[in-house]
This record gives structure tokens, sequence and C-alpha cells, in this order.
């Protein structure tokens, strides 16, 4: 009796008997292993584009207050800040600060006042352009038509941007100083700035790849063959008045209420 016991065991552990159950392993489970293994790899791959994914992404929750220098950005800043007037001067660095929307969700968001001047401006748009919701282009209205060919060289810088143009945060183009006698409407602010951005992509448009639309970061403005209208952009798009100063200068009553209507649907 103790010999069968013994021999059972030896013929157990024998090399041919693992021989034969890798084979029966191999043979009868190859599509079961397969699946394990594909399982698997799907369960890493996942993990790991999550991961690219989540470590890439950001919150975007900036608006971001762009337009020329004196066209009323700092002001417009701290209106909508603290409601009340404040002497302001040029700004040479970025200001950040919460603002509350006046909506039912009462959502806050970060309002950056970018400065005005051209070799500030281009770093720190950089810096916020991957976090910005939202874009409010402020223009002064009352000497327009004299800025417009540079106001639509800095807007179509925006709106040309591969990043912006990918995330397409909320344009408001805020036409400013409408206290002012010689202040144009917005609607012919938005007609001329329309002409104007056409005029630029058609003498840029060169530079752009044919088969992609991309070079350099930028991307083609509105539609190919057709004469550039806002209503072609993916950006939701808002052309509002109003006026930081008020009326009366310093002491008179804002009128900002256009915009904050704009934040408060963000």
């Amino acid at each position: 009796m103790e010999e069968k016991v013994d021999l059972d065991l030896e013929d157990f552990s024998s090399e041919p008997f693992l021989e034969t159950f890798l084979k029966e392993i191999q043979n009868e489970d190859a599509i079961f292993l397969v699946g394990i293994f594909v399982a698997l790899a799907l369960v890493i791959l996942t993990i790991v584009f999550f991961g690219n994914f989540w470590g890439s992404s950001k919150v975007r929750n900036a608006v971001l207050l762009l337009g020329l220098c004196d066209s009323g950005k700092t002001l417009l800043f701290t209106r909508l800040l603290l409601g009340k007037f404040v002497r302001t001067q040029t700004s040479i660095t970025e200001s950040s600060a919460t603002y509350k929307s006046k909506s039912e969700r009462g959502s806050s968001w970060t309002l950056i006042d970018v400065p005005g001047h051209e070799s500030l401006r281009t770093q720190i748009v950089e810096k916020y352009k991957d976090v910005a919701r939202a874009i409010v282009f402020v223009v002064d209205s009352s000497i327009f038509q004299k800025d417009v060919r540079d106001v639509a060289e800095f807007l179509y810088s925006i709106l040309t941007d591969s990043i912006l143009a990918k995330n397409a945060p909320t344009l408001v183009v805020a036409c400013n100083k409408q206290d002012i006698t010689m202040a144009k409407s917005a609607k012919l602010i938005q007609q001329q700035l329309e002409k104007e951005l056409n005029t630029l992509r058609l003498t840029r448009s060169a530079a752009l790849s044919s088969q992609d639309g991309a070079v350099g970061g930028s991307v083609y403005l509105g539609k190919k063959g057709k004469d550039f209208e806002f209503s072609q952009l993916a950006n939701r798009v808002e052309f509002i008045e109003c006026k930081a100063r008020g009326s009366k200068m310093e002491d008179g009553d804002a009128d900002i209420d256009a915009l904050e209507k704009c934040l408060a649907k963000l």
C-alpha cells in the first residue's frame, strides 16, 4: 500500500506529467489566455491614457480682459470687482482677482487684466490662454476709426491662435466709452472689424498650409471662400456697448450691465 502511494507521488512530479499538463493548457486554454493578456493590455492602456488626459487638462476658469492701451480695461476691471470708480493708470503687469458673476448660480471666475502694450500682452496671453473661459476684448469706441487697424491685428492674433481656436472661449467685444459723443456703435464696430479682419486674412493666408490649415500655431480665420463674419467662429461672440467711467466722469454711474449679463452666462 505504501509503495503504491509513493509510486503515485513520483508519477505526479515526473517531467512527462508536467509536459503533458502544459500541453493541455496550451491546447485547451490558449484562447482564454490570449483574452486575459488582451484585457490586461487594454486596462494598462486605459490607465495611461486617462493619466495623461487628467495630467494635461486644465480648468478653464479665467476671464481675460484684452485690448489696446487706454481702451479702459483697468477701469472696467475695478468696476466689475468693486462696483465703483477707481482712478487708474496704464498697467505694466497683469492684475487678477476673483469675480463672482451676477447669476443664480453665483459662479466665480478669475478676472485677469492684461496690459495693452504689445511687448507685454503677448507673453501674458501665452501664459493664460490655456485656462481662458472667456475673453473680453475692450475697444475704445471714441477713437475706433483711428485704431481699427491695430484693434483688428490684435484680435486677429487671438482668433487665429490654435489653442484658443480649439478651446473656443466666449468672446465679448466690449465697445467702451459710449459716454463720449464721437463713440461708434457696437454694430458699426462689428461691421468694420469684419471688413478689416477679412483684409488681414487675405494678406496673411499665404503663410498658412493648404493641407492642415495651420502653420506655426495659427489657424485659418473663418471659412475659406467666404468673406469673414464673426458668426463663422466656433466661439460664442457678443458685441456689447458699455461705459466704465460714466456720463459725469468718476462721479457718474457707469453702464456695464450688458457686460455683467454676458459674464453671468459663462
